[in-house]
């Protein structure tokens, strides 16, 4: 069927036809009147202006008014790139549609003209209420015929002056008030980014509340504008799919009499559970075995070979001895001996630097094990004394960034960029690099893991960096084509390849798309001003993530007073009790890290299994928190004070 024939189609059938049967909306009503469309509900009413297409929702709570956002929200490709808005369609049938479970409006936007031209561009909206809550979803789909949509953002944002508080999943989680002081930027508008480890966001109105849950992430995102003193304008962004608007994209929208920022957490709880993607720790602790062991245990970061090369933005060409720092296998081996002589007789161990050249170097090229620090034979040594001390080893590995040095390096096994440019940086250890398209990252997994297998190292675990921090690539080579979607599932791949030897799966962040697939994360803390390591809070820190995901992941704190991810004025400590993860241990530790480290590692043995139930402030400045698990225990932190408790005691 061709698009214009599809066009037809459309304006012909105005709706579905409804089979007989249980009909969760059967009572909404969809009726034109004064130059509005009205979508009336038992609980809820949606009007859309016909003059704007604003919408406007109002129930017994709260009216929210979607009324503000981008000038131009479209960005159409036809022989130039140029934006246009959607009430530039000459064209515009808006008829009602039903499906069975939804049942509001269908928007036909055609013949569009900017800039004097028309553009052969279709634009389908739909706007529903849906099941027995009566959410409104909103979905967006593009007719492209001679012309391409690159970006879309719709809806319209809340009208910023009715939200007093803003409820965001960046990273940790982050509460912003309406006129909160500073001015405030995300460090990704992507989803699967560090801007929103989950993707979705609330708005909170007195005690009402709503959220946004983007239900096709893969290619969206957001605007976001919080300037110093407010207020917050947020709107989700769709992208184009290797150049075209490829499929539809959906974001549902959820109401509240009275909530928080809890209630908002559990409503995405909920989201995630029925679509089959809360898988828990429990259950991967069947299918890996090994992973019952980090439960209650610390997680010991260390090194091999830390190299730099001259042309690595780390190098330093003064002090030359700081370009090559190595220790032995032999050496690391006998620093956990001394460890477990001081009663930490269980341990999840991430070695760093193994391979041939050291720390992000040669990648994905690594093999054999670094000759300098003892080699193959070195590195079987080391893996069998981490299995006679019970602690689970696991590597540190890459498969994004392709280094130009690498064995396998060929410019054609790079990502090709949509204007025909490819990555080039040399930021990290290893200098020159590129980026490896991530069709070929499942093979480079399988080849690398297997070669050490079949070495005999005993390999508990992988750490795949990066896969889950940095948003999905897209790779325009015909020859691999990728689309974000397709990258996130060859990363899957990667993740499944390491779980099929019964290896226990890692990567650098929590976002979330990789939550049935990971078992724990390097950290996933709070976002600070400037960067996450180090400096003060970017608005007020809630632990948004583990409410919703705590007993599906394991997440690690460091400890120390503004460590990486934790307000600089804070205790790494207690945030990790108040959280219930587990803690860092390093290779040296004195006694007060050793009582801290055992004290974390008593909570998790608790609670590390349970879910997070509840979150809340005990004072006006937001000093005094506590967090409440399903089994009842409750974990109280004064961070001015630097005092905790917990209930019932620990033993």
């Amino acid at each position: 069927m061709s698009n214009k024939t599809f066009v037809i189609v459309l304006l012909l059938t105005g709706w579905a036809t409804v089979g007989h049967g249980f009909n969760p909306v059967e009572g909404v009503r969809v009726f034109q009147e004064a130059g509005s469309w009205w979508i009336v509900g038992q609980q809820r009413q949606v009007r859309i202006d016909e003059a704007n297409l604003t919408m406007t929702v109002k129930d017994q709570a709260a009216t929210w008014s979607f009324s503000s956002g981008a000038a131009e929200p479209l960005t159409v490709l036809q022989t130039i790139a140029g934006p246009c808005r959607l009430l530039d369609a000459t064209k515009r049938i808006i008829a009602p549609y039903e499906t069975g479970f939804k049942k509001g409006l269908r928007l036909i936007l055609d013949r569009f003209v900017a800039q004097g031209r028309e553009l052969d561009l279709g634009i389908v909206l739909s706007i529903c209420l849906e099941g027995e809550e009566e959410d409104l979803v909103c979905e967006i789909a593009a007719l492209e015929r001679n012309a391409v949509l690159q970006q879309c953002v719709w809806p319209n944002a809340l009208d910023p002056q009715q939200a007093d508080f803003l409820v965001m999943p960046y990273m940790q989680g982050m509460l912003l008030p309406r006129a909160w002081p500073d001015k405030v930027t995300l460090y990704d508008d992507r989803c699967h980014s560090r801007g929103f480890y989950m993707p979705w966001w609330g708005h909170v109105q007195g005690k009402a509340a709503m959220m946004a849950i983007i239900e096709t992430p893969d290619d969206g995102g957001c605007t976001f504008d919080h300037p110093a003193g407010g207020p917050t304008l947020i709107q989700a962004r769709w992208r184009c799919s290797l150049g075209r608007f490829s499929y539809p994209r959906r974001i549902r929208f959820c109401f509240f009499q009275q909530a928080d920022y809890v209630t908002l957490a559990k409503r995405y709880r909920r989201h995630v559970q029925e679509r089959g993607h809360l898988v828990l720790l429990r259950e991967k602790i069947n299918r890996t075995p090994h992973l019952a062991k980090l439960i209650g245990s610390p997680v010991i970061h260390t090194s091999i070979l830390y190299h730099i090369q001259p042309r690595s933005s780390y190098y330093d060409s003064v002090n030359l001895q700081n370009n090559h720092q190595l220790v032995s296998f032999a050496e690391r081996a006998a620093q956990l001996r001394k460890l477990s002589d001081k009663g930490v007789y269980r341990a999840y161990l991430h070695l760093d630097g193994w391979g041939l050249r050291g720390c992000d170097n040669l990648h994905p090229d690594i093999l054999p094990p670094c000759p300098e620090a003892g080699g193959w034979e070195g590195m079987r040594r080391f893996a069998e004394v981490c299995d006679s001390l019970n602690d689970v080893f696991a590597v540190h590995d890459q498969y994004r960034d392709y280094y130009l040095d690498a064995a396998s390096y060929d410019p054609d096994h790079t990502i090709l960029l949509s204007d025909g440019t490819r990555d080039f940086g040399r930021t990290w250890y290893g200098g020159d690099q590129s980026l490896l398209c991530p069709s070929l990252a499942p093979g480079m997994v399988r080849r690398n893991h297997r070669s050490l297998l079949e070495h005999g190292v005993k390999l508990r675990g992988a750490y795949l960096d990066v896969f889950d921090v940095v948003p999905p690539d897209e790779c325009y080579n015909p020859h691999h084509p990728v689309t974000r979607s397709a990258c996130l599932a060859y990363r899957a791949e990667c993740f499944n390849y390491v779980r099929s030897y019964g290896g226990i799966i890692s990567s650098e962040e929590p976002c979330d798309w990789a939550i049935p697939y990971l078992d724990l994360v390097h950290h996933g803390p709070y976002a600070l001003e400037p960067n996450p390591g180090k400096g003060p809070a970017i608005g007020i820190p809630i632990p948004l993530f583990n409410l919703v995901y705590h007993d599906a992941i394991l997440l690690p704190w460091s400890t120390g007073k503004g460590a990486w991810g934790v307000p600089q004025t804070d205790s790494g400590f207690l945030h990790g009790l108040l959280n219930a993860g587990l803690p860092y241990l390093s290779l040296d530790p004195d006694a007060t890290e050793m009582e801290q480290v055992d004290a974390m590692c008593r909570l998790h043995q608790r609670v590390g299994l349970l879910e997070m139930i509840n979150h809340e402030f005990l004072d006006q400045c937001r000093r005094r928190q506590r967090t409440t698990y399903r089994d009842g225990t409750q974990v109280t932190i004064d961070l001015d004070q630097n005092t905790y408790s917990i209930v019932p005691p620990l033993p």
